[in-house]
């Protein structure tokens, strides 16, 4: 309940540069806000992991023009195994902490779950924190099922052309629970094997409320 603040160190194999508009630099740094007002379940969950330095050491998964991702451990697990199911948390086929697909329309007094803005009956709604920025941050999931999402997350590589804020395949089908503030162009030349050297929660923390079997 609540906003935080995540930073994120990067590093290319080999400790190759990062090359930014023609400028090279040694890291890639990206410090993020997590809003817990709009997405309380999702940034809870994301902050929960990155507390935990469970994407410490991780490597980049995809990066395809459209979004870069990671958050898919080594294993048969395709999430965060470690954690009893809750109410509000359920369990994978491996043993993954799941949550549920999360989305804020605007003018409501909160996000209704497990399903999506389709199967509301509430196609082209807005949302009240929309995909339109570059490095809006997506909570990733199985196509066909809204609440197999655990661990996986994608930072999108905002065009206007591709996707139109509240006219995109990602706007209340995908839950939005943060942006990049600062270090966003290095999203360009972040890649698959890029590294994730340093993760941390620096502000915010406190606001993180689990369900008491979520704690471990």
């Amino acid at each position: 309940e609540g906003r935080a603040t995540v930073e994120f160190v990067l590093t290319k194999p080999n400790n190759a540069p990062f090359d930014i508009s023609g400028t090279n630099y040694p890291k890639a740094k990206l410090r993020m806000i997590i809003d817990g007002y709009t997405a309380p379940v999702t940034g809870g969950n994301f902050v929960d992991l990155v507390k935990k330095g469970f994407y410490t050491n991780m490597k980049i998964q995809r990066s395809d023009g459209f979004v870069v991702q990671t958050g898919d451990p080594d294993g048969e697990a395709d999430g965060y195994v470690g954690a009893a199911a809750s109410k509000s948390i359920g369990a994978g086929k491996h043993g993954e902490r799941l949550i549920p697909c999360e989305i804020y329309v605007k003018g409501d007094k909160g996000p209704f779950y497990e399903t999506t803005i389709e199967d509301e009956g509430r196609g082209g709604q807005a949302t009240v924190l929309p995909f339109s920025a570059y490095g809006a941050m997506g909570w990733a999931r199985d196509e066909y099922d809204p609440n197999s999402g655990s661990s996986q997350f994608f930072w999108l590589l905002f065009d206007s052309d591709l996707t139109p804020a509240g006219k995109n395949v990602l706007d209340g089908r995908y839950p939005c629970f943060g942006y990049v503030v600062e270090g966003a162009d290095f999203l360009s030349d972040i890649k698959e094997g890029d590294t994730i050297v340093s993760a941390e929660v620096t502000e915010g923390y406190e606001h993180l409320k689990l369900p008491p079997t979520a704690a471990a």
